[in-house]
């Protein structure tokens, strides 16, 4: 089989790499042409655009990057018209990938969501599309099976792909650190993208010289110069920085500061408490304040339907009260006993029965199979 695979982040391109891998196993001979990083180009697969080179945050960005979004589409299409792909995999990234399911749909080409788009959250009325032009959509959150049952249209739920990625990671790394042994470590991790970098990290980086007996550490984004993190880091006595090691600090920490994003979630299953940031340009955050209908932005809060862990929304993200929220996490007590007891139930929640990649590659084996045996044979005019 021959798959063509479109993500437009780093938690894309490590799903995407784990789904692949698993595809691969029951199937050897499949190849992948992908949009993603370097994870999917460590499973053999040819990537053809990086995410580092997609990633546009917010309504404001997206108009303004408008001219080379629509170029990338374009792109795409002739792409996968060069590559005649027996079906293509879309991973999140919902506003490109909607576009080119519509036109994949004409094409007569098999489509396949993995990681449904949060239309739960805003833009339902993107229900009426994905049931057109979707063929088969893996979920990973528990609620969403039943949101898709609303709007009749059948589902499958894998579990979270995020579980088995860091049980895999907890079973093979020692958390111990000689570099910060003894040290009470908070974890900065500002996202993914430059723009959001920009607004989250200087702030997290205020909070530093309120608790000089703590050691932060900065992880760095993957595809991002360390060159771009050099201004923020001038004057910072008690801070530290990895790079491509989030889920070794992770797993030293006491404590977090996090972009609201994936990050979240591996924060909550690596059990570290946390405060959730988020900042946008007011602009973007006046339009998704009017759009957005969940009550909450981290996913450990939206898959518990309650508040979990401290969200930081706009102008309610200040060094005052960042000093504050993190101030009721590492002194211990009741509030983090809670945490910690949520996070459990959360990881409980999250786990189907095995690994999420190796159920959504059985999904895709079997939706495939089926497809290719319910289709029609047409014989010729002498009836050949």
């Amino acid at each position: 089989m021959k798959y063509y695979v479109i993500s437009g982040e780093a938690s894309g391109d490590l799903h995407g790499s784990n789904l692949i891998r698993a595809i691969q196993k029951s199937d050897p001979d499949a190849t992948f042409r992908c949009w993603g990083g370097n994870l999917m180009a460590e499973t053999g697969a040819t990537v053809v655009k990086h995410y580092r080179d997609l990633a546009f945050m917010g309504f404001a960005e997206v108009i303004k990057n408008l001219p080379t979004i629509l170029r990338n589409i374009r792109f795409c299409k002739e792409d996968i018209e060069y590559y005649k792909p027996d079906a293509i995999i879309f991973i999140d990234y919902p506003g490109f990938n909607l576009r080119i399911s519509k036109w994949a749909k004409k094409n007569g080409i098999k489509t396949i969501y993995y990681i449904s788009p949060q239309i739960w959250a805003w833009k339902e009325n993107r229900i009426h599309l994905i049931k057109k032009c979707i063929d088969l959509m893996l979920v990973i959150l528990p609620f969403e099976k039943a949101f898709y049952q609303k709007w009749n249209y059948a589902v499958e739920y894998v579990g979270h792909p995020l579980v088995e990625v860091i049980e895999r990671y907890q079973a093979i790394h020692d958390a111990d650190n000689e570099t910060w042994k003894n040290k009470r470590i908070v974890a900065l991790l500002p996202g993914s993208r430059k723009q959001e970098i920009e607004k989250k990290l200087p702030l997290m980086l205020s909070v530093c010289s309120h608790y000089s007996s703590l050691l932060f550490v900065l992880a760095k984004a993957p595809g991002i110069d360390a060159s771009f993190y050099e201004p923020f880091l001038k004057g910072q006595a008690n801070v530290s920085v990895v790079n491509q090691k989030t889920y070794s600090l992770l797993s030293m920490s006491e404590a977090a500061l996090v972009t609201s994003g994936t990050a979240t979630l591996e924060t909550a299953l690596f059990g570290v408490p946390q405060v959730i940031c988020y900042k946008g340009s007011a602009l973007s955050y006046q339009i998704a304040k009017r759009l957005i209908k969940v009550k909450f932005i981290g996913l450990a809060n939206l898959i518990m339907d309650k508040e979990v862990v401290k969200e930081l929304i706009q102008d309610d993200l200040t060094t005052e009260n960042l000093v504050a929220s993190l101030g009721e996490i590492i002194q211990g007590g009741s509030r983090r006993a809670q945490i910690e007891k949520d996070y459990s139930e959360l990881k409980a929640i999250l786990k189907s029965g095995g690994s999420a990649s190796e159920q959504a590659a059985h999904q895709i084996k079997s939706f495939l199979k089926y497809s290719t045996e319910k289709q029609p044979v047409h014989n010729d005019q002498h009836g050949k």
